[in-house]
């Protein structure tokens, strides 16, 4: 037996690293915040789309870079896939050629590509602007760690083929909306590519950026002095850091910080059209100015936004960046269809998942699962209650009947672990008078009720 046993052992299931399984109530939970943001974005007249959770390699391969080439998951062909082989690639071991011999398709990466070429095919039947959100997995091969996992959900809006800066306007609303209905304070941190672009043209440092953007999210940590030498150590001259000091030492309003942006920006044509769209946007969302900063450390995707740039952080709990997004101009050019410009935000569902759990915020409605049990005392008990459950659910209350006439007490556990706050009890005597008895298992109390009371009593 000691063999058998071992072998019984060791084939326990497991899941790949960096997946994870979601229970009944991590689902509730789940689905509370995908309905939340579901709701506000078709609120705003965006519609769902979804596309395969493969793509072909030709798509997805070159447009996130080297490393993201590195990242996706890629399958391999069915049937004989060795057949185009030759012996001698083999024994070369190039995986990198191999790899595109044997795969012509990858899981999607992110959903901004899967949407760009969705774009592209079905141009002809899209009403633009299009204003689609889509909610759906994505996997990356990365090592996984806290936080991060090599399938995790994204939860993006996104409004291709208008450059009107009211859509950035509406997506700030949109952020604003889903995180005050799930009860989360938020700051939101608003920048634009091309003030940056502009900052790099105005000291003539164009390829020294993201080492500025870099020096200056430092400041609260290790101070101006700090900052400036690190600034000497990525090869800016002391004229240029010079010119930098207004630009680190930004304080004040947002008023106040774009009016000194606008003057050390005053030579470039660029930067200074990147201060007039911030100040157009937060001119337009004057409900949310207390959450909303201008903050130019914000760098996020620089080689992927051309405008607004935008970052949601939760302020009761340190979770990092929990939703953000920004304007691109060429979404769907990487598939030869220049010109198409977009705007978009995407929800780290994972994050704010987190969030809510750290700050306790779920509402209780969100995570019970049915309101009612009834009792099942037997055949006869059963077949009178089964057409008052029928009429409970019509009325839309969530009920269920214990399957088995096991022990009450057997039943009555079952309705503690599922917290389920009612139970119903029809015994000789209620059938006799035509009722039910409804127990509130939190209370203990109970009442004598028709069918119609018991309704009324549950939807109250």
């Amino acid at each position: 037996m000691g063999g058998l046993g071992w072998a019984l052992n060791s084939m326990k299931p497991s899941i790949p690293k960096g997946t994870r399984d979601f229970g009944p109530v991590e689902m509730a939970k789940r689905n509370y915040i995908f309905n939340t943001i579901r709701s506000v974005y078709e609120l705003y007249g965006f519609q769902q789309i979804e596309t395969p959770a493969m793509e072909t390699l030709q798509t997805l391969m070159g447009k996130y870079g080297e490393e993201g080439d590195k990242l996706l998951f890629k399958i391999l062909n069915s049937g004989d896939y060795l057949n185009k082989i030759d012996d001698q690639e083999l024994t070369e071991r190039n995986t990198l050629r191999l790899a595109a011999k044997l795969c012509e398709k990858g899981l999607r990466y992110d959903l901004t590509v899967p949407f760009a070429r969705y774009v592209v095919m079905h141009r002809e039947e899209l009403q633009l602007p299009f204003k689609r959100y889509q909610m759906q997995p994505v996997w990356r091969a990365d090592r996984p760690q806290k936080g991060r996992y090599r399938e995790f959900y994204q939860f993006d809006g996104d409004v291709v083929g208008s450059d009107s800066l009211l859509n950035e306007v509406e997506l700030m609303q949109i952020e604003d909306e889903v995180f005050s209905r799930l009860g989360v304070r938020v700051q939101i941190k608003i920048n634009n590519r091309k003030i940056l672009t502009g900052i790099a043209e105005v000291i003539g440092a164009a390829d020294k950026i993201v080492d500025i953007t870099v020096a200056i999210d430092k400041l609260d940590k290790i101070g101006i002095d700090n900052v400036n030498q690190e600034l000497r150590e990525d090869g800016l001259s002391e004229e240029q850091i010079q010119k930098l000091q207004p630009i680190i030492m930004l304080e004040g309003t947002n008023e106040e910080k774009l009016n000194t942006i606008a003057e050390v920006l005053k030579d470039s044509e660029t930067g200074l059209k990147g201060v007039e769209e911030t100040r157009f946007i937060i001119s337009h969302l004057s409900s949310l100015n207390s959450q909303l900063q201008v903050d130019l450390t914000l760098a996020r995707g620089l080689s992927y936004y051309t405008g607004a740039i935008f970052e949601v952080k939760a302020l009761d709990t340190p979770m990092g960046s929990i939703s953000g997004g920004g304007r691109y101009d060429n979404l769907t050019g990487i598939f030869g269809m220049p010109g198409l410009s977009g705007v978009g935000i995407s929800f780290g569902v994972d994050r704010i998942y987190d969030v809510l759990n750290a700050l306790d915020l779920y509402p209780k409605d969100s995570l019970q699962t049915s309101k009612v049990l009834f009792i099942n005392f037997g055949e006869k008990e059963t077949a009178y209650c089964l057409p008052i459950l029928s009429a409970v659910r019509k009325a839309g209350i969530r009920a269920e009947l214990f399957p088995d006439a096991a022990k009450m007490k057997k039943q009555m556990s079952y309705a503690n672990a599922k917290q389920i706050p009612f139970v119903v009890l029809a015994g000789d005597s209620e059938m006799a008078a035509g009722k039910v008895t409804l127990k509130n298992m939190e209370t203990g109390e109970q009442m004598l009720l028709s069918a119609d009371e018991l309704i009324a009593s549950l939807k109250g």
